[in-house]
């Protein structure tokens, strides 16, 4: 039983990153309809800036300072670059977003190297959150922290299994889910997110309004770009920070994104929630797979990386408009 609960607990950690990552991809192409190929790359600009802030101010701050300054370079782009190209087509608007996601990844190579950074969480989110205890005779328990070493000790009458799951991981939740109701909140209950919302399906009535509908398009493609840098920060300090993450978490974005229905923030959340559960429960159970005169026999946990891929395939051949909505719903 502690086996499932901690493993949907990491698939539901890994799930929320996907989404804070993909928010902000689905908030572009619902208001500006770019597929914006260097979006891992802020993801991946996030990390660094955070790793290099808190070599020098500490985590928190950098937690805070960091996709602040990715989501105005996001601006900046979108001001100086990406405005010039929009009124010429996806076509050189894809293209313009691959460019910078080569240049992206030349810099931070340029300036941190080639290798991973010692990027880590600061003391209070080191060591688990919880455990869980799993006694033969008293049952599952949940601690705080870590376990005492005499609740854990077997015998050879008693099985004892203790089971912790990291605080960073935690924190990784209650940041994604804070950042979900705070989206909310902006596109639901504000003056702005109203006017974002109109601005996605009727622009010019919004602009005959007299709202500066680009400066809307700015404002959504830093927030865009500010969330791949928060999800950066958390996720690079998690699990690894190196130049080869971009290229790692881009086409899994993607997917979130065909998945739960390209433009709703609603289906990102559902599709990320789904693959990070079909992930991490694929490695967690590796159990062998038949043949099928393939030669040697595969296991499960080796064929969880093509799993989301397998999903995003069978989605668009049986609902191709994905799990919720069509372009331009929101929350």
């Amino acid at each position: 039983m502690e086996f499932f609960l901690i493993a949907t607990l990491n698939g539901v950690s890994y799930g929320l990153l996907l989404f804070l990552l993909s928010a902000g991809l689905t908030l572009i192409f619902s208001m500006m309809g770019v597929l914006h190929f260097a979006h891992a790359s802020f993801y991946m600009l996030g990390a660094y800036v955070g790793y290099s802030l808190s070599q020098s101010l500490g985590f928190w701050p950098a937690l805070l300072l960091a996709p602040l300054l990715v989501g105005a370079l996001g601006a900046l782009f979108e001001r100086a670059v990406l405005r010039r190209v929009h009124p010429l087509g996806h076509v050189p608007e894809m293209l313009v977003t691959f460019g910078l996601s080569y240049v992206l990844l030349e810099v931070v190579q340029l300036i941190w190297g080639r290798s991973a950074v010692a990027f880590t969480v600061p003391p209070a989110l080191q060591g688990p959150a919880f455990t869980l205890i799993d006694h033969a005779t008293l049952g599952l328990q949940a601690v705080w922290g870590a376990a005492p070493a005499d609740a854990c000790q077997a015998s050879e009458v008693v099985r004892v299994v203790c089971t912790p799951f990291p605080a960073s991981r935690a924190f990784m939740m209650v940041v994604s889910l804070a950042m979900l109701g705070l989206l909310w909140a902006l596109l639901k209950r504000s003056r702005i997110g109203l006017v974002i919302q109109a601005a996605i399906t009727h622009p010019r009535a919004v602009e005959a309004l007299g709202h500066n509908v680009p400066r809307v398009f700015m404002l959504v493609f830093g927030i865009g770009s500010a969330l791949a840098g928060l999800a950066g920060v958390i996720g690079g300090s998690t699990y690894l920070t190196d130049p080869a993450m971009a290229a790692t978490m881009g086409p899994i974005v993607f997917v979130v994104l065909v998945v739960g229905g390209v433009g709703s923030l609603s289906g990102a959340f559902v599709a990320s929630l789904l693959i990070g559960l079909l992930q991490t429960y694929a490695v967690s159970w590796n159990v062998p797979l038949p043949a099928f005169g393939l030669g040697s026999r595969m296991t499960l946990a080796q064929w969880a990386p093509v799993l989301p891929y397998v999903l995003m395939l069978a989605m668009l051949m049986l609902r191709p408009t994905g799990l919720l909505g069509r372009r331009g719903e929101g929350l």
